[in-house]
């Protein structure tokens, strides 16, 4: 079973990609609403924004399974990311409408969150964590950078429009404050995006887990809003003249990353 799909590079970075995944088990998809078959809370064609990164020896680890699976950006301990406020689960039971994923009577038990973890979670991490220290060990440091995107208008998670570009650093906990201001600078002078540090999505357990600045390795996720460069109704087409300048951006993001130079 191919749980992601990996273009393994050596430069120092890493941009892990945990939310394009659509494969759903036929067995998995049988017990899902009609709706929740067709995976609406993916994020999109963020793959194909990344795509340029490999051509600059960045390692792409993108997840081939739906988040309906297992949520690879989730505790699994399942600690809530953010205290207070309305939280997706590791394996999901709702959509992002706040619909429920599953007919009646079919959702996963704890029995079998615990089973999807050790099937599908352990394994991706375990992948992702031995690139991480590949790369860590052939630099001395390693950057990860947790690519997702989400609908512009997500009522359940936050109010109004999401700024177009969305950095999180764990409040500066998960990378060293060069990391954060190479970053936020290029995302500041986008001047066609709007941008944020650390505002409603602080990075998640990707970022958390793996960003140890201590251990030169520094993790941030970058959250963008799918209008910048998709139509965000289903069947939520691919608009490359609308992304263009989005990837441009992130070029630029990309390489001020590998310029830092974090580890020394």
């Amino acid at each position: 079973m191919i749980l992601a799909d990996l273009v393994r590079g050596n430069a120092p970075l890493v941009i892990d990609i945990p939310h394009a995944g659509t494969h759903l088990p036929p067995a998995l998809a049988a017990r899902l609403t009609p709706a929740a078959r067709t995976a609406p809370d993916t994020d999109w064609h963020v793959e194909k924004l990344f795509a340029f990164a490999r051509d600059a020896g960045v390692t792409l680890v993108v997840a081939t399974h739906s988040r309906y699976v297992v949520d690879l950006n989730r505790n699994p301990s399942g600690a809530a990311l953010y205290p207070g406020a309305d939280n997706t689960e590791l394996c999901p039971t709702h959509t992002f409408g706040n619909e429920a994923l599953y007919a009646d009577g079919n959702a996963p038990d704890a029995g079998e969150v615990a089973a999807r973890r050790i099937l599908y979670f352990d394994p991706y991490h375990a992948l992702l964590a031995a690139e991480v220290e590949r790369v860590r060990a052939r630099h001395g440091y390693a950057i990860l950078l947790d690519g997702h995107s989400i609908r512009s208008e997500v009522p359940r998670f936050f109010a109004g429009r999401l700024p177009d570009l969305n950095l999180g650093t764990a409040d500066g906990a998960s990378c060293a404050p060069a990391v954060q201001a190479a970053a936020d600078a290029v995302l500041a002078a986008a001047e066609a995006f709007t941008s944020v540090v650390n505002g409603r999505f602080k990075g998640g357990y990707v970022t958390r887990h793996y960003g140890q600045p201590s251990r030169r390795v520094h993790a941030l996720q970058l959250e963008i809003a799918q209008a910048c460069y998709m139509d965000e109704v289903p069947p939520c087409p691919w608009e490359g003249a609308r992304a263009a300048p989005l990837v441009t951006v992130l070029e630029r993001l990309v390489a001020a990353l590998l310029a830092t130079r974090a580890g020394h």
